[in-house]
């Protein structure tokens, strides 16, 4: 319900004119450079154990797993589906709203633990968006799809939480607080941007058999399928609770842009964001309060 608020808050404000498009296309650019990079770097402050490294390689193979998993899927599910629509449900089956949604939602049910993990966790969803998934809109070379990987801020700031983690380096209280307090606007900045771009779909234009065809297997199937590999390894819970909440996100907004820049079908791509962004509303609580029960934390 907090979280339902925000987005409340985004469509409200945009509504009423008080957030523009262009000043939301400024945030979004905010909280990509300088709020998810603050939070995922703070999430490292606190130290990490040993136990916590062992989790951290186990969450870097479920996200490996889940990406190979979409692999597979992306062979099968989607052959009857127009081509020009194929390309953006199988750019958006690689990748989902796991940074922008995932990080804030794992930070809430997990604190900084979550946030660590889920930061793990990205990457290699984040490899394979610059890469193969890319490669659907585009012809980029390789040595730019690697610039690309590793110059995201976002895989800056994991790289420089584990150089701070085995370096002999304190940092100051005032600016580790600073960075923890930008860190913490990503409980309240994503979630707005997501209403203000919510606000501006035509409700009578969303309802294509394609977007909530998608959304089954997004915030459904394939959450299912991570569960019930995982807890059959018997694995840590917030390890398990991690992995399944991050695989439940929504389309990533990312696939709306790339439709729009390489000249795909990006109102399309934008029902496919609403329309399972809409319906992730219901279904994450629904995954949260399943995986309170199965998997108690």
């Amino acid at each position: 319900m907090t979280l339902l608020l925000t987005i409340v808050l985004g469509y409200g404000v945009t509504k009423g004119k008080i957030l523009s498009a262009k000043t939301r296309g400024e945030l979004t650019n905010f909280v990509i450079y300088i709020v998810l990079p603050c939070n995922i770097f703070a999430a490292f402050l606190g130290g990490v154990t040993p136990e916590m490294l062992r989790y951290s390689a186990v969450i870097l193979l479920c996200a490996f797993g889940l990406q190979l998993l979409v692999f597979i899927l992306n062979k099968f599910i989607y052959i009857k589906v127009p081509p020009e629509k194929c390309i953006i449900l199988k750019y958006t089956t690689i990748t989902n709203n796991s940074a922008f949604m995932g990080l804030p939602i794992l930070g809430a049910v997990f604190g900084d633990i979550g946030v660590l993990y889920g930061s793990i966790f990205l990457i290699p969803m984040r490899i394979l968006m610059w890469t193969s998934g890319l490669s659907l809109f585009t012809s980029l070379d390789g040595k730019n799809q690697v610039k690309n990987l590793v110059t995201h801020p976002c895989m800056v700031a994991v790289f420089l939480g584990f150089a701070y983690v085995f370096i002999p380096l304190t940092l100051p209280m005032f600016l580790s607080d600073a960075l923890r307090w930008v860190g913490e606007m990503t409980r309240v900045l994503p979630m707005i941007i997501v209403g203000s771009i919510l606000s501006e779909v035509k409700l009578n234009a969303v309802f294509d058999k394609y977007c909530f065809y998608f959304s089954f297997f997004r915030l459904i199937v394939i959450p299912a399928i991570v569960f019930v590999v995982l807890n059959s390894l018997a694995l840590d819970p917030v390890v398990i609770g991690v992995s399944v909440l991050m695989a439940a996100m929504p389309s990533a907004i990312v696939t709306a842009i790339l439709s729009e820049k390489y000249g795909k079908d990006s109102a399309f791509a934008s029902k496919t964001v609403f329309v399972s962004t809409m319906l992730s509303i219901a279904t994450l609580p629904l995954i949260a309060m399943v995986l309170a029960r199965l998997i108690p934390i």
